[in-house]
């Protein structure tokens, strides 16, 4: 059972969760997209169904699944801010492993029995080894990357115990925007170098700042690995498949396996827009590692995924098109 499924995607009004929703519809999927909009967006809910729900409350998640007939959830309904989860734990606890599991529990009620999860590469913390394994120690540095870990923990047991079958998806870096420009990233506060540096670009800020110079890499400064959101929207629906096809519960890295840096990202955003923009130096931030960089070989080894879009210039030019298309609305 592969086409024609019925697909609930949890958080898909927001930056990764539209990009798969549209691609699902564009595979033959039927989708259905659950957002409370805290930071999803309305306007890019643009295939499928949408239902404006809150994954906290269980009424409301069975009322769904009892006129719905849902094969699969793909759930990325997390608040993401690495420095709010510091200042701010408990909003991250509890929409993010309190909410999953209100979640996971319909699903139960319901006989769902399959669900992709939108993990991230933060459940490591500090790396020992670069590229980053599936099996490295997982010791995150933020209550972030402590609810996803958390969230894993709770997916494995409920295979264990309800035979729940889930593909854990630990990303590094998703950057880039639909071609069609009809999805793209749009955050609020805005966290993500890629964007903040065309924002530079575009003259919306003053200024973009790297956070030291002095790491241990070609140019001093932090790399990170970066991966087109469409490659990451390949390898959610090759989960998605092996599950509806019966196989088991797995973990995979989701990156492109090389990383740039942060001066490469600038001069990558000063050659795709054709502007110059000013740059400062600051400080180190605590806790950014010196590099970060995912091993995907068991995704491209097990599902079959081949990252194709990851090229930086090719992630900084959608990025830019979508942008320039967004800011002027």
């Amino acid at each position: 059972m592969t086409q024609q499924a019925t697909i609930l995607v949890v958080g898909g009004a927001g930056y990764i969760g539209s990009h798969i929703n549209k691609e699902l519809t564009r595979r033959g999927y039927r989708t259905i997209v659950l957002d409370n909009l805290a930071t999803g967006h309305r306007d890019l809910v643009r295939w499928g169904e949408f239902v404006l729900a809150d994954m906290r409350f269980a009424e409301q998640l069975d009322l769904l699944f009892k006129t719905e007939r849902i094969d699969a959830v793909m759930h990325f309904a997390a608040f993401s801010l690495v420095g709010e989860s510091v200042t701010d734990p408990e909003k991250y606890y509890e929409n993010n492993v309190a909410g999953t599991l209100t979640l996971l529990q319909a699903m139960r009620r319901a006989g769902v029995r399959s669900i992709i999860f939108s993990s991230t590469c933060a459940t490591y913390g500090i790396p020992n080894v670069i590229p980053i394994p599936e099996d490295h120690p997982q010791a995150p540095i933020s209550p972030y990357g402590r609810a996803k870990l958390m969230v894993e923990s709770i997916l494995s047991d409920f295979d264990a115990a309800y035979g729940m079958r889930y593909v854990s998806l630990r990303y590094f870096n998703a950057a880039g925007a639909d071609p069609d420009m009809e999805c793209g990233e749009r955050h609020d506060p805005e966290s993500h170098l890629i964007p903040l540096v065309l924002a530079a670009a575009a003259g919306k800020r003053d200024a973009i700042t790297i956070f030291g110079d002095d790491y241990e890499t070609s140019d001093g400064t932090c790399i990170r690995d970066y991966i087109h959101v469409l490659d990451l929207a390949d390898a959610h629906i090759l989960a998605l498949e092996k599950l509806l096809n019966g196989g088991e519960s797995s973990v995979y890295n989701l990156g492109f396996g090389q990383g740039h840096s942060v001066r490469e990202v600038i001069e990558t955003a000063r050659k795709v827009t054709g502007r110059d923009f000013r740059v400062i130096q600051g400080e180190r931030r605590s806790g950014d590692p010196a590099q970060l960089c995912g091993n995907a070989s068991r995704a491209i080894a097990e599902l079959g995924w081949q990252p194709s879009r990851s090229d930086l210039e090719y992630i900084v030019r959608t990025a830019w098109n979508w942008h320039e298309k967004d800011w002027t609305k």
